[in-house]
């Protein structure tokens, strides 16, 4: 297996908020893999063992993940995906060959109705693309996306924690379409969607709210990761199956001479200055299909190289304009803002910090853009224009702003 080395941090690229200390500069992660096949990845705060254990036949561990550090002192470790188009750019045409390879592997035969929840704000793309391939199998699916974003005149169908997060809260709403209510409450296989499982016990807490919630005839749950690290076998008695591209198992030994980090304040479940304006067809609100209804983009020449950047959880109609340019001849990466806070370093070669564009006075982030890599950066919002923090356009000069309002 191979790592690249992480290139140097331009000053321009960073807000000075964001410049590491000379002590983290000098205390890159590095990894090694001893007789046993098992990694060692040394971060700052500790050392992260990892034991790969399986993997689908066309997919290899240096071709998933890397790994970075948190500024979180509730877990120091990232697993940071190489085809999620969230910290790391990627071809579209990539991130749906995950979604088929994964949605190929989900069983056949489960027991329907079927309702498939992605899990905000890192897996709702994957969630909608693994939906969208596995809806060829099954007809009559209903798709939902956990948020942290309240909505208004919608019924919440379940509160949850997840427990590690840099945001532990988590909503997921119901429909006020009475069909679609009634699929979800007589679903009898749940299909539950994260970009990876480090000990399930987000799925643990999501099945136990829903079903707290009314939904009492689940028969069958199917968890589906890029990567699975957890020991999970069972979720509340209720027969599971899991799928991945890759399982494995972990371990963390946390240096005791190092402190944890403060954690900037991103665990907002609010409403915000800018409200959203873009159609909610992506899953927020419970649909049979997520779509992009609105979005419409062709290149200026065949070979055009374009970043286009989604916003937050708002992915997957951007991913689709993404997915449409790459079809019709550009050379297209696909990458997204987030609120997850990440030290650089390792997987995370540049960061630049801006503020939130839903107005909640937090920071966000995007990782690993290098704008003259682009002739054009398309930044996707289901705010209004003025959301978007000027500072975020004034260090990506090559961007435009696309929004619905």
């Amino acid at each position: 297996m191979s790592y690249n080395k992480v290139a140097n941090v331009s000053e321009a690229t960073r807000s000075k908020a964001d410049k590491p200390k000379a002590n983290e500069l000098n205390a890159m992660p590095s990894i090694d893999t001893d007789s046993a096949n098992t990694l060692n990845i040394k971060l700052t705060r500790g050392t992260l063992q990892l034991k790969p254990q399986s993997a689908h036949s066309e997919w290899s561990l240096d071709q998933l993940m890397g790994f970075a550090e948190r500024i979180n002192p509730k877990r120091s470790f990232l697993f940071v995906s190489k085809v999620l188009g969230k910290h790391i750019p990627v071809k579209p045409s990539v991130m749906q060959k995950s979604y088929h390879d994964l949605a190929a592997m989900i069983p056949k035969d489960l027991p329907q109705p079927i309702t498939v929840i992605g899990m905000a704000e890192t897996a709702v793309c994957l969630a909608a693309g693994v939906y969208q391939a596995l809806s060829s199998d099954y007809s009559d699916m209903v798709f939902i996306t956990t948020t942290r974003h309240p909505l208004n005149d919608q019924p919440i169908l379940a509160e949850f924690q997840e427990e590690h997060s840099h945001a532990m809260s988590q909503l997921l709403y119901g429909s006020n379409d009475a069909d679609l209510q009634a699929h979800i409450f007589n679903s009898k296989t749940l299909i539950l969607i994260d970009d990876e499982a480090s000990t399930g016990k987000t799925f643990v807490n999501l099945v136990s709210a829903l079903k707290q919630a009314g939904l009492r005839h689940i028969e069958q749950i199917v968890t589906t990761t890029l990567v699975n690290w957890s020991s999970l076998t069972r979720i509340d008695d209720t027969p599971t199956t899991h799928v991945a591209l890759m399982t494995g198992m972990w371990q963390w030994q946390a240096d005791a001479q190092q402190q944890a980090p403060d954690m900037p304040k991103v665990d907002h479940v609010a409403h915000g200055q800018y409200p959203i304006v873009a159609p909610q067809t992506f899953g927020r609100i419970p649909v049979k299909l997520p779509t992009n209804s609105w979005i419409k983009l062709r290149p200026k020449f065949t070979g055009e190289r374009i970043l286009v950047i989604g916003t937050c959880e708002y992915a997957w109609p951007p991913f689709l304009a993404a997915l449409s340019l790459e079809q019709q001849g550009a050379m297209v990466k696909f990458s997204s803002t987030t609120r997850s806070p990440i030290l650089e370093g390792h997987s995370i070669a540049t960061k630049i910090s801006f503020d939130d564009n839903y107005g909640l006075g937090m920071p966000n982030f995007i990782y690993n853009i290098q704008p003259e890599q682009y002739d054009r950066i398309l930044i996707i919002a289901e705010t209004s224009h003025q959301s978007i923090d000027p500072q975020l356009i004034a260090l990506l000069p090559n961007s435009e702003i696309i929004t619905y309002d």
